[in-house]
């Protein structure tokens, strides 16, 4: 079985917010740390810090809430193992709603569709969240 780590993390957060935690605790990942930091950048964790715990190398995030509601909401996973969604820069408004983010994997790193059009590149469009 193969797992898909982006999809399960992304998960993870939606539930520990639903759950209304205050932190979550993961197994670090240099692919799930990045994206951590842009969600940090979006306002919709407070912080992420890499700990080791127990000799393992753990992502500790911090959950950001507004008023006791949980800044994230909601989330969609758009690509997925069997199948990938690429998406031009001209194309990320249209995948945009007023208060939905999207995450984009791109050449540049990972970055909010926002980030991604102003540099005008595309990439793969990873899931949108709210």
């Amino acid at each position: 079985m193969m797992n898909y780590t982006i999809g399960d993390f992304i998960i993870q957060l939606k539930n520990a917010a639903l759950a209304r935690k205050k932190e979550l605790i993961t197994s670090h990942v240099n692919y799930k740390n990045a994206v951590a930091k842009v969600l940090v950048k979006a306002g919709f964790l407070e912080t992420v810090k890499t700990e080791t715990i127990d000799g393992k190398k753990m992502l500790v995030i911090s959950l950001r809430y507004v008023r006791r509601k949980p800044s994230l909401t909601d989330v969609i996973l758009v690509s997925k193992p069997s199948l990938r969604i690429y998406i031009e820069a001209k194309d990320i408004l249209k995948n945009q709603g007023s208060n939905v983010t999207t995450i984009l994997s791109t050449n540049a790193g990972i970055m909010t569709g926002k980030e991604a059009m102003k540099k005008k590149i595309g990439g793969e469009l990873l899931f949108k969240i709210w």
